[in-house]
């Protein structure tokens, strides 16, 4: 339309430039230049229009997430004239080694060599090695912590520049603090400071012996940005921001920054989820049935990010072509570690639905890896007959595609067309009630790295709404400022839903929730003492089932009497192997010393 218009306004002008006057010209073609008058009017209201639509900065400060990896800044592209403030750092420093030093290595090379690190010590050992892709050796990993960097509150400050390194604006200061959140404040809900070895070739599932394919890794992992957080925008002539941390002062990094002034979206991220199966004509979903859901993923502007019908494909999200930042799983080639490496960059988006609301509770048995691999797309997670609800999950790209084509030397499953519906079959003995069905995601989109979740709410069998009774509450006591669940993790508040997917997993046995939240409370900085039970536990009895997991998810060790009967520790998460969430006794353990019940 636009090439007509400029067409017919062309030739009106060529008309009124051929040597006849004006007024002959418009005696000559007068309904040729009324056309290309209106066209013109027309054309500037549909610019108006489009200029009106096109993403604009938007009111609130947007979180950045900054990197660097061996001391090199990831580029950051940002959009013109919005204001910002710094939500996320991620520093790495990692060195290859081909003897086994720990990580003592680092000390001497590297972009972390000039940090103090007196007093680093062993903190935690996975004895759980971890098949490689080659099917015939395995990877180890050791945990260090305590190194005076670590420990010691520092200052990260923030200053842009431009081409020639001049300021273009203030310096921002950030308070990393320290590993005990009492004795100093700090700008930031999570702070995370470690070590990690990575031994490649492990010759079996037990043994390291003859190893020499090491890797020494130290990371710096802050984000949440704590209410209040300092704002700043950017300057037409910045090119860069200059990071500076203390632990290594007078050595900053330098982030290439591009500002844009136009994006085909918006910053900010959020979920739909639609029922595309209709209810009865009461409103509710018959057991037995198959309900479909589509998922919807839009701007902070409400704009789509993908076509509806679709979402791209694994290998197109590989190579970079998925230009709204909507993220798939990264583990492949960035592996995250509960506490200790990652998680949130994970980015593993996925569906799920559990239920009924009254019966949800910690889901115990084991999912096996056979699952992910299957014919099904939807996984299921937890049964009435065997677990006492119904749960079913699916990853996107779906886990036989997702993880099938990891296994596959073509990757064919990652070629594969990806649906943005999911199907799940209810069980003929579903439990009447309110079924939840949840959607969780990333968005990784002009320097801002953000969650978000959606959980609906389904009748199945009754009209009647139940509500779920959770065992643990007062997260709002510490998840404050920042920190509310709301925005941590994966942005999902309603915890009763942490459950479908945080089962125990035959490649993750930490996977259920009890396990990681001891995990993460008792080598993190939880304010209370940690044989508080209370803190956490509503009621007492929620705290008597004993086995493995619960105890040894936050125990590092147990007397030698139960080493004797239960066997020693095997796994840093979870005490042992796939015994660990059967119980242990239901004679012992009727009070912990100092809960607080």
């Amino acid at each position: 339309m636009k090439g007509i218009r400029r067409g017919v306004w062309l030739a009106a002008l060529a008309l009124l430039g051929t040597g006849c006057g004006e007024r002959e010209a418009l005696e000559l073609a007068p309904g040729l230049v009324a056309q290309a008058q209106a066209q013109t009017e027309e054309a500037q209201a549909d610019t108006q229009t489009e200029d009106l639509m096109k993403p604009r900065p938007v009111a609130k400060p947007v979180g950045l997430a900054l990197e660097v990896d061996n001391g090199v800044g990831t580029p950051l592209r940002v959009r013109a004239g919005q204001t910002f403030f710094i939500n996320q750092i991620d520093l790495r420093a990692a060195i290859t080694a081909t003897e086994d030093r720990g990580v003592d290595g680092l000390r001497r090379t590297g972009d972390f060599a000039s940090l103090a690190w007196q007093g680093t010590a062993l903190a935690d050992a996975d004895p759980t090695f971890s098949l490689n892709a080659d099917q015939t050796t395995y990877t180890r990993r050791r945990f260090y912590r305590s190194s005076h960097w670590m420990q010691k509150p520092s200052i990260i400050t923030v200053m842009p520049v431009d081409a020639r390194g001049r300021p273009t604006g203030r310096v921002i200061p950030l308070n990393l603090g320290s590993e005990d959140r009492r004795k100093f404040s700090d700008d930031f809900f999570i702070r995370r400071m470690r070590a990690i070895q990575w031994t490649r070739d492990c010759g079996s599932a037990t043994s390291c012996a003859g190893a020499h394919a090491f890797e020494e890794e130290a990371l710096v992992e802050v984000r949440n940005a704590r209410t209040g957080a300092t704002t700043f925008s950017l300057s037409p002539d910045t090119r860069a921001l200059l990071v500076d941390w203390t632990a290594r002062s007078g050595a900053p990094y330098r982030i290439p920054v591009e500002q844009v002034q136009s994006s085909t979206w918006s910053y900010g991220f959020n979920i739909d989820i639609t029922p595309v199966t209709p209810p009865r004509a009461d409103g509710t979903y018959a057991p037995g049935s198959e309900v479909t859901f589509r998922m919807t993923f839009r701007d902070g502007a409400g704009k789509r990010l993908h076509p509806e019908g679709s979402l791209p494909t694994y290998n197109e999200f590989l190579s970079g072509q998925v230009e709204s930042g909507l993220q798939y799983y990264r583990g492949f080639s960035d592996a995250a570690t509960t506490y200790y490496r990652r998680k949130h960059r994970e980015c593993n988006l996925s569906a799920s639905i559990i239920g009924p609301a009254q019966s949800i509770q910690p889901l115990r048995n084991i999912v096996e890896m056979e699952d992910f691999l299957g014919p099904e797309e939807s996984i299921s997670i937890g049964t009435p007959e065997r677990d006492g609800v119904y749960a079913q999950a699916m990853t996107v790209p779906p886990a036989n595609k997702l993880f099938g084509g990891a296994y596959d030397p073509t990757h064919a499953g990652w070629d594969a067309p990806v649906r943005d519906t999911f199907t799940n079959k209810l069980p003929l003995n579903a439990e009447p009630g309110t079924y939840l069905v949840t959607v969780k995601a990333r968005r990784i989109y002009l320097g801002e790295d953000v969650a978000a979740s959606r959980t609906i709410e389904i009748q199945v069998g009754t009209r009647q709404h139940t509500e779920v009774e959770l065992t643990t509450g007062k997260c709002a006591t510490c998840h404050t400022e920042g920190g509310e669940l709301g925005k941590v993790l994966h942005a999902l508040d309603n915890r009763a839903t942490c459950a479908t997917c945080h089962a125990p997993l035959a490649f993750e046995l930490e996977g259920p929730i009890a396990v990681r939240t001891h995990f993460v409370h008792s080598r993190g900085r939880f304010d209370a003492p940690l044989q508080q039970c209370s803190s956490c536990h509503v009621k007492q009895e929620t705290t008597q089932r004993t086995s493995k997991s619960a105890c040894l998810s936050c125990h590092t060790s147990y007397p030698e009497s139960h080493v004797q009967k239960f066997g020693p520790i095997q796994h840093m998460y979870v005490g042992g192997g796939r015994e660990s969430f059967q119980q242990c006794t239901g004679a012992c353990h009727k009070t912990h010393p100092g809960s607080g019940f």
